[in-house]
């Protein structure tokens, strides 16, 4: 096990690990369903993070991995003692070898070395309900929604350039970095944001008295603008730039719409499209960056995914609910454009193919039918997991993050 302390706080550590039974049911854990899979710990829970892309990946997956995270502290016991942590998790080896890999000889040499982890620990002001990773080329930006009710957006080059070669922070203190703009305007805490991936620099902020606002960079900063996008009634919890249209956007809110928005014209007149999505609060969002999807997850544990040439009859195009927990997190699988998971506070990660039916044939008869074919894999062994995502330069490997820590993993199903 590798360790690196956070001043202040219990040691961040990491092991290779496998799901450990989060209930009184027993979970059977089968290694061969796994080409990859390891655990950390963080002290105080991260409950949102990001991957920061790294700037070296080699095309595919080449083992040992390393994996750039950006995560934000949230305890309300320990107010004072909430931080930003930039993480690198390097020397992530397979949790089986594959003995059909050519390079297996070669991967044997290092498949006892333990996984690293380095990281760097700076004080935040608040518990941190989000923190985005921006799109700018070049830079390594990270925004976060505080539960003081502040959006702050930190530039963190050098502690990034720090932390690929592995060299930690201040053993005695956390490190100290002001933020280079931060925004009070929403007066009061909010979970909604998202930077577009089209207008580097463009933000989109929503809270829980039911505004968005809009940032645009300027220069020395960013201009936001005062007059809110307000059409919904209750409290917003997500937001998603589309990923083809540079002034479109999608929020969902407490009030159970979906709502998609042009910010070419005025707040108040901005809203083109709503629907009813779900009886209760909808959640999260995720946008398909190839198809024209949504899939939205509501408390009522339903994952639904909605074809937006026809969202606006209230009709969603699939529906699932394997979850018996209200759904925290949803993304779309960033290649692969049928994919997609998402999580609950069920414990579960849910993994889904839409291309996917049932083969019925004679050996299939006796299968049990209440599994939708469409569902690939079911990942437990965490405790009120907060938030998923894959990381975008290595297919099929996804991140998530609970009370309980964190995993990095690959199923065989993706």
């Amino acid at each position: 096990m590798a360790e690196a302390n956070i001043p202040q706080t219990p040691p961040v550590a990491m092991e290779q690990s496998k799901p450990e039974n989060s209930s009184d049911e027993e979970l059977a854990y089968d290694s061969s369903a796994y080409e990859l899979y390891h655990a950390m710990q963080t002290g105080i829970p991260c409950l949102t993070f990001d991957v920061i892309p790294n700037p070296s990946i080699p095309a595919g997956i080449e083992y040992p991995l390393t994996v750039y995270l950006a995560a934000g502290t949230t305890s309300s016991t320990l107010p004072t003692l909430n931080s930003i942590i930039i993480m690198k998790l390097h020397n992530l080896v397979r949790t089986q070898e594959n003995e059909n890999d050519s390079d297996s000889s070669q991967e044997s040499e290092y498949y006892d070395d333990k996984p690293e982890l380095d990281n760097i620990n700076i004080a935040h002001n608040g518990g941190v309900n989000r923190l985005r990773y921006s799109h700018i080329p070049s830079k390594c930006i990270v925004s976060t929604w505080s539960d003081l009710g502040v959006v702050s957006i930190y530039e963190f080059d050098k502690h990034f350039a720090a932390i690929q070669a592995s060299v930690s922070g201040p053993t005695d203190e956390r490190i100290k970095c002001e933020p280079i703009f931060s925004f009070a305007g929403h007066q009061c805490e909010g979970f909604a944001m998202d930077w577009s991936r089209n207008v580097p620099g463009r933000l989109l902020t929503g809270d829980c008295n039911k505004n968005i606002h809009l940032w645009q960079p300027i220069e020395g900063g960013w201009h936001v603008d005062q007059r809110p996008y307000t059409a919904h009634i209750k409290s917003v919890e997500d937001l998603q730039w589309s990923p083809n249209e540079d002034t479109v956007f999608a929020s969902c809110s407490c009030d159970g719409t979906i709502r998609v928005w042009d910010i070419r014209a005025a707040p108040h007149k901005a809203c083109m499209l709503t629907t009813q999505a779900h009886d209760v609060d909808v959640n999260v969002i995720t946008w398909n960056r190839i198809q024209p999807f949504i899939v939205s997850g509501g408390d009522d544990g339903m994952l639904k995914v909605w074809d937006l040439r026809k969202i606006s009859d209230g009709t969603c195009a699939a529906l699932f609910k394997q979850h018996s927990g209200p759904i925290t997190s949803v993304e779309w699988h960033p290649s692969d454009s049928p994919v997609f998971a998402g999580s609950g506070e069920d414990n579960q990660i849910t993994q889904w193919d839409l291309s996917a039916e049932r083969d019925v044939t004679d050996s299939t008869m006796d299968e049990d039918t209440s599994i939708p074919p469409q569902l690939l894999f079911v990942h437990k062994g965490q405790k009120q997991i907060k938030e998923i995502h894959w990381h975008s330069q290595l297919p099929g490997i996804m991140i998530s993050t609970a009370e309980s820590g964190f995993n990095i993993f690959k199923t065989i199903s993706v």
